[in-house]
């Protein structure tokens, strides 16, 4: 992903996906795939790498667009607490119970329901959901009333979930009914063409947040983001990049800015932000025009694959290329 990141996930379509590295192409195209089926889909990837964002792009790309979106994390949550989140419940369905609720599944009738997390749940709780996600139907907590929701499911967790599911801790049964489609997100230390560019959305997204004006990074800067290996991922991205345009006082990003673990300056305080230091910059733009002159030299200047590859139109891409003149 690039730009995805940083735009409002309600109006996100897989179209604003770019990409020109091959482990992230894979996965788009995987996804793309699964937008033209009503398959459940299994998204794997490490904590921070977009699985949500994903999610919420896939939905928007099928056919389910103009039915609901519901988002539901079951990560920490009592098996009580999970069944009442997911199926609802009736008034005095237990201590605090003081209306009837209904649960993620009604909630995303004739759209799409996305459970984050979901190796987290308890035996009980994938029971449950495994009943749900075979007949369609389930029951409300402290009701008799069998219930029905047309409901399209994409799940995600950030385990290995077919080693998870060798250990025993996670239903075999409930694996493969989750697993119609698995689409697995690459780490960001796997995508380093696209990690100019996601700085750059980065920098464009937190200026803006900040009232800022940022209009680049020195050299350093951008050396510094591109040798880390960013086990936080996107997330761990986002909150540098929002750092760095904080501390920085000029409109341009020094290395110094940049606050990365084992890389920061114990001596600086917070009332002595870095300044700019002077040498080369790299403008947003130009991180961007890199990143689309690399995946056409990477492909021999051939334009139908190129936007492929940066998962944009024809078009789009002739409007970048335009651009360059």
């Amino acid at each position: 992903m690039t730009r995805a990141n940083h735009l409002g996930s309600g109006h996100l379509t897989l179209d604003r996906f770019e990409t020109s590295d091959s482990a992230m192409a894979r996965c788009l195209a995987m996804a793309r795939s699964a937008c033209r089926t009503d398959l459940p889909i299994l998204i794997l990837g490490e904590s921070g790498t977009g699985k949500t964002f994903l999610a919420r792009a896939i939905h928007n790309s099928s056919r389910r667009a103009s039915g609901p979106f519901v988002s539901f994390n079951a990560a920490a949550l009592s098996d009580t607490l999970l069944d009442s989140q997911l199926f609802g419940h009736e008034k005095g369905a237990f201590t605090g119970a003081q209306k009837q609720v209904r649960g993620k599944f009604e909630q995303a009738d004739g759209g799409t329901l996305f459970i984050d997390e979901i190796a987290d749940m308890s035996a009980l709780a994938q029971a449950k959901i495994l009943r749900a996600v075979e007949c369609g139907e389930f029951e409300r907590l402290g009701s008799e009333v069998l219930r029905d929701a047309d409901v399209r499911l994409i799940s995600a967790t950030h385990y290995p979930l077919a080693k998870f599911v060798n250990s025993a801790q996670f239903r075999t049964d409930l694996f493969y009914r989750i697993a119609g489609l698995t689409v697995t997100l690459p780490p960001l230390r796997e995508r380093p063409t696209d990690l100019r560019v996601l700085a750059a959305a980065a920098v464009q997204s937190a200026a803006r947040s900040q009232g800022r004006v940022i209009v680049g990074l020195t050299e350093g800067a951008v050396q510094a983001l591109v040798t880390y290996a960013w086990p936080g991922n996107l997330r761990e991205l986002d909150q540098v990049i929002h750092a760095a345009v904080a501390l920085t006082e000029g409109e341009v990003i020094d290395e110094r800015a940049i606050l990365l673990p084992g890389a920061a300056d114990e001596s600086a305080g917070p009332s002595s932000p870095p300044a700019p230091r002077p040498g080369p910059v790299q403008s947003l733009r130009s991180l961007e025009q890199a990143h689309v002159r690399q995946a056409l030299a990477a492909l021999g200047g051939n334009k139908t694959r190129a936007a492929q590859a940066l998962g944009v139109s024809r078009s789009t891409l002739e409007r970048k290329l335009a651009a360059l003149k």
